[in-house]
C-alpha cells in the first residue's frame, strides 16, 4: 500500500487522485441485485461516539427464514475514504444470492471530528457495531449467535481485529499503557471489561479481503503529510494515534493495530474458520503480504484458507469502477462473492455447520 501511495504524491494531480474513488454504474444486471429477493432498512443509527452518528443499512433475504445467520461488513477507503456506499453493490449482490443477513456498516474516518479521530477509536466502532448486531439483529431476522465479519481492504484489517483482538478491550481506552479498546457501543449496564469476559465478540467466521498490516503501512509513510489520502479529505497527514504518539518512540500503540503481530495460539484461543481474498496484482496490498499472514495463521494452528484471484488488482469488489485500479464490479467482483458465499454457505450451512452444533 504505501509504495503507491509514495508514488502518487510524487506524479499524480489532485484530479487523478480524485479519480481513484469509484464511480457508481448506472445500470446493474438482476443477478446481482434483485430487489423482489430481500427488503433493505437504510441508515439505521447504531450508535454517536463522540456526538458523530454511525449509520448501517441492514438488508434480510425474503426466502422465508424464520433467522439467518449475519454478515457485518466493513467498507475499504484507507480509514480516510469513502463510506457503506461504497459496498453497496456488494451488500446487495450478498442480499441477492445468498441466505445470510447483511450489514453495511459506517465507521468514522481519521478525518472526521475535524481531524481528531484515532485509529483505536476506529477499531473500537468495529467493536462496537459487532456487539449492536447481537443485541439488535433480532428485529431483522438474523441470528446473533451466528455471526461472519467482512471488509476490503481497511475493512478487512478491522474484521481481522474483531477476529484477534475482540478480549482485548477496557473502558479506560486505548493508550501506551492499556493497549486495550472502548468499543463505540455497549450494551446498557455492561461495561468493556464484562463484554471481554463473556467473549461478546466473538464470531464464527471471517471473510478478509485484501486486508493491509497497519505496522508495516505506517512504517512506510502512511502518517505523512504526503500520503494523498489525507489531501483528499483537505486535512494534512498526522499521527494517527494523535499528538505526542509516533511510531518511532510508541511502536507498541502501531504493533497493537496490527493483525498480524496479534494471532494467538490455537492453544490459547480458537479463531473461526478464515478465508484471505486478494488480486493477484493488486499493487496495493500484495499477494505476498496475503500469504505470510494466511501462513501465521496457520502457524498458530487456526483454520484459514487463501484464494488469489487471478489478474485483478485492488478494490474489486468496490461499486461501480475504478479508472486507476482498472476494476468494476459488474466484471469483477461476482466471481469473488460466489467464493465466499461458498465458504460461508460450508461454515453457516454445511459440514463446519454440523459439527459446531
Amino acid at each position: 500500500m504505501p509504495p503507491i501511495f509514495r508514488r502518487l504524491a510524487e506524479s499524480a494531480s489532485l484530479t487523478l487522485l480524485l479519480m481513484m474513488v469509484s464511480c457508481t454504474e448506472t445500470q446493474e444486471l438482476k443477478q446481482n441485485n434483485n430487489p423482489d429477493s430481500y427488503r433493505v432498512k437504510e441508515d439505521v443509527n447504531w450508535a454517536s461516539p463522540r456526538g458523530f452518528n454511525l449509520t448501517m443499512d441492514i438488508y434480510t433475504p425474503e426466502s422465508g427464514r424464520d433467522a439467518y445467520p449475519v454478515i457485518v461488513m466493513f467498507h475499504g477507503g484507507g480509514f480516510l475514504l469513502n463510506d457503506k456506499s461504497i459496498m453497496d453493490q456488494t451488500a446487495a449482490y450478498l442480499a441477492t444470492n445468498s441466505e445470510f443477513v447483511v450489514c453495511n456498516v459506517n465507521y468514522r474516518l481519521l478525518s472526521d471530528i475535524d481531524n481528531t479521530t484515532t485509529l483505536d477509536e476506529i477499531v473500537g466502532d468495529a467493536f462496537g457495531a459487532v456487539l449492536w448486531v447481537k443485541e439488535n439483529i433480532g428485529y431483522y431476522r438474523g441470528d446473533g449467535s451466528r455471526i461472519a465479519v467482512t471488509g476490503d481492504s481497511a475493512g478487512g484489517h478491522l474484521s481481522a481485529m474483531i477476529v484477534n483482538m475482540g478480549e482485548e478491550l477496557s473502558s479506560q481506552g486505548f493508550s501506551p499503557d492499556s493497549l486495550q479498546f472502548q468499543p463505540s457501543y455497549l450494551q446498557a449496564g455492561e461495561s468493556a471489561e464484562e463484554v471481554s469476559l463473556r467473549q461478546g465478540l466473538a464470531v464464527q467466521a471471517a471473510v478478509l479481503s485484501y486486508p493491509y498490516d497497519f505496522y508495516q503501512g505506517a512504517l512506510d509513510g502512511f502518517e505523512d503529510a504526503t500520503n494523498p489520502l489525507w489531501l483528499i479529505n483537505g486535512v494534512v497527514g498526522r499521527g494517527v494515534f494523535g499528538e505526542p504518539f509516533n511510531i518511532v518512540d510508541h511502536e507498541q500503540m502501531y504493533e497493537a493495530v496490527s493483525p498480524i503481530d496479534n494471532i494467538p495460539l490455537f492453544s490459547e484461543r480458537t479463531l473461526p474458520p478464515q478465508l484471505l481474498i486478494v488480486g493477484s496484482e493488486d499493487p496495493l496490498v500484495t499477494p505476498s503480504s496475503i500469504k505470510a499472514y494466511h501462513a501465521a495463521l496457520q502457524a498458530a494452528g487456526q483454520q484459514s484458507q487463501y484464494w488469489e484471484y487471478v489478474g485483478k488488482s485492488h478494490a474489486f469488489l468496490d461499486s461501480g469502477s475504478n479508472m486507476i485500479l482498472g476494476s468494476s464490479f459488474e466484471a469483477d467482483a461476482p466471481p469473488a462473492l460466489d467464493v465466499m458465499i461458498s465458504f460461508l454457505n460450508q461454515v453457516f450451512y454445511g459440514e463446519h455447520a454440523e459439527k459446531q452444533r
